[in-house]
This record gives structure tokens, sequence and C-alpha cells, in this order.
């Protein structure tokens, strides 16, 4: 896809400090309209956004992907509010994984017996239209202070059978260095959490966040894995190529969550160009999540045969490190299910027949018993 006309920031403009791109980000229909062609109903969208729904915030550098003429850019389409999410769709729900029914003390939810989620803030750098918790992010309550975690902190320290946390919210990596670094202690002197992971689309749209004085703080912490969210190709240019890397040189496993989006990148040619690029820094494809049925979100959604098909295109296509799991986290909150293209033909007393990717017909024998 050609890139077009991109917004372009004025030359004197600190565009490497990751605190200068917070204060900037565009939060109002007015600013949205001051740097891209929007239609009349975006615009409406953005006012209606702006006034009584999810909240618009975009940091000058992911404008700088955005094709500012094209209402489908795909950047675009993930950040500008559509005139689409005041309609309601069969399916929708406010809170689709059921969190708040699995919340085991004030933001900590707990759907599986060996991990946990913590929720350390509401404010994320930018506001994705397609967010899984657009009920709470942006709601005004900011960072949470360790006093207000400590309920959480102490289920944790007294259920041992919790080994893995996830840090999220919001987003912990658009969070001061001292307040993130003091949740990570913190959860570091619970014996029992082992893996820590750090939830962020910080690296996709504050690449420069990820610099020296972050890494070198978290870096005594390990093992702290960063599960990041790239969706399209043309969200992995330099700035973003470069965090990466310099997240893997301070021994960072990185995993990337990419949400299949209609418009986006619900397209074979696409998704292969993006899974090869992650892999070439360093960042495995991790799942390829089915969209929650986040109300208003119907327009980004995707039919689940069209995930089955764009895995049975990708599988033969691309090296095993580069093909993520097809994932639904069910409705309810009931867990996470891989979903898979059916290459199993017949099964038969020893033998089992098989279908292969380029379509040949194959035998495969059980060992006998």
């Amino acid at each position: 896809m050609s890139r077009g006309a991109l917004v372009l920031l004025p030359p004197d403009s600190p565009v490497d400090d990751w605190k200068w791109q917070l204060r900037n980000a565009v939060r109002s229909a007015d600013g949205l309209r001051a740097v891209l062609d929007l239609s009349e109903k975006e615009y409406e969208a953005a006012r209606r956004a702006e006034q009584a729904g999810f909240p618009i915030a975009i940091t000058p550098h992911a404008l700088s992907l955005i094709d500012k003429s094209d209402p489908q850019c795909p950047v675009r389409r993930q950040l500008v509010p559509a005139h689409e999410e005041g309609t309601p769709s069969l399916g929708d729900l406010r809170d689709p994984l059921g969190e708040e029914a699995h919340e085991v003390a004030p933001d900590l939810i707990q759907r599986y017996p060996d991990r946990a989620l913590l929720l350390v803030s509401d404010r994320c750098a930018v506001y994705c239209r397609f967010c899984t918790r657009s009920r709470m992010v942006g709601a005004g309550g900011g960072p949470r202070s360790l006093s207000r975690l400590g309920p959480a902190l102490a289920y944790l320290r007294e259920h041992p059978a919790i080994r893995d946390v996830i840090v999220s919210g919001g987003d912990p990596l658009a969070m001061a260095t001292s307040r993130l670094l003091g949740i990570v202690e913190a959860l570091r002197e619970i014996p029992s959490v082992e893996t820590i992971r750090l939830a962020s689309r910080v690296p996709v749209v504050l690449p420069m966040r990820i610099n020296s004085e972050l890494l070198d703080a978290l870096r005594p912490h390990h093992p702290l894995w960063v599960m990041t969210h790239f969706n399209h190709p043309r969200e992995l240019e330099k700035q973003s190529a470069a965090a990466l890397s310099r997240l893997a040189d301070a021994g960072f496993p990185v995993m990337n969550q990419t949400v299949l989006l209609r418009g986006v990148n619900d397209d074979p040619d696409v998704l292969t160009e993006l899974f090869r690029k992650l892999v070439r820094y360093r960042t495995r494809p991790y799942y390829l999540l089915l969209m929650d049925p986040v109300q208003g979100t119907a327009h980004l959604r995707t039919s689940v045969a069209r995930g089955l098909e764009i895995m049975e295109q990708l599988q033969g296509r691309l090296s095993g490190i580069a093909i993520p799991k097809l994932i639904m986290d069910t409705p309810g909150g009931y867990g996470k299910i891989p979903l898979s293209p059916d290459y199993v033909l017949e099964h038969a007393a020893g033998k089992t027949r098989v279908r292969t990717p380029r379509g040949q017909i194959v035998d495969y024998y059980d060992p006998p018993q």
C-alpha cells in the first residue's frame, strides 16, 4: 500500500522525547481535523468520542504513520473514531472477557489457576478504537499507587499457585519509570511470582520510550517479558524496529499479539509481511487474536471462517517461528482457545489420513502396539 500523504511534524519538534510525545498527543475532534482530512462522519464520531464516549489519544509518532487523506489507511482505521462506533451489533459486550466477574482483588484479574492480570493504570499513549477495556481506560484515575495495589499484591502473596503476572492497564510502559519500577520490585518480592510480563503498545506508538533509562532500571528484575502489539507492517518503521532491537539486546524476550482487524490486516499478504518483519527484529509472532466483541466495534471484526482461511494460507508460506496461533478469547471470560484449519481427513485403525497445505493427501501410520 502506498504511504500517501503522511502527517508532518514541525521541524523543531523534540520528537525523540517520549514525554513531549504524550503531552502533544491529539485528544480532540478539532485537533484531528487540524492534521487529517476528516470526513464529516469521522469528525462527528470524534466529537461523540470526545464528549461522551471512549476518548481519543494519538501521539505525534502514531500520527506520522497515518495517511492524512485516506480513510482506509490501516493505522487510521485503528486510531481515528468511526461513525460505526455508535451502532450496536449482535454479540457486543461492554466487558467481553468477563474481567469484572473475575476480579479477585481491586485491579487484579484471575481467569487461570497459574497466572493473573494486574491493571496498573487506565492510561495509554494512544487509545485503539477496538480496545478490550474501552469501558475503563482513559477514565481519569491514572497510574495506580502501590498503596492502591496493596490488596492485589497481598492476594498474590497468599496464592502461590500464581506464578505468572501480566502487568497491563492501560499501558505500563507509558508510566514514569520510577512508578513502574516500584511495581516490578514489589512483584519481585513475592517468591512465587516467577515471570512478569509487561503488556504494551508503546513499541508501536511511542518507540522512543524504550530508552536506556527504562531498560537499565528494569533489567535487574529479569525474567521480564514484553508482550507488544503490532497489527500492520506500516507500524514497524525505523524507530519501532530500533525499539525492538533495544529490548532484545537488553535481554527482554519480546512476543507480539496481533489482532485480526477487518480492512487493516485481514489479508495473508499483509500478515506475511508483518510476521517476517517481526522475526527479523527478534520478536516472536505469538497470537493472532480474533477481535474481542467490544461494544461498537463490529465494523472492525472479522469472521472465524476468515481467520481460519488466513491461517491456512500462512501455513507453508512462513517458517514455524513466524506463524502465531490463531486464538479466540472466549466471550464471558472463559479463557483462550486455539483455532486451526482441519488438516485431518480421516481416522482409521492405525492410520490417519491428512491433507497438506499444498493439497497432497498423505497417510500417517501409528506404531504397532
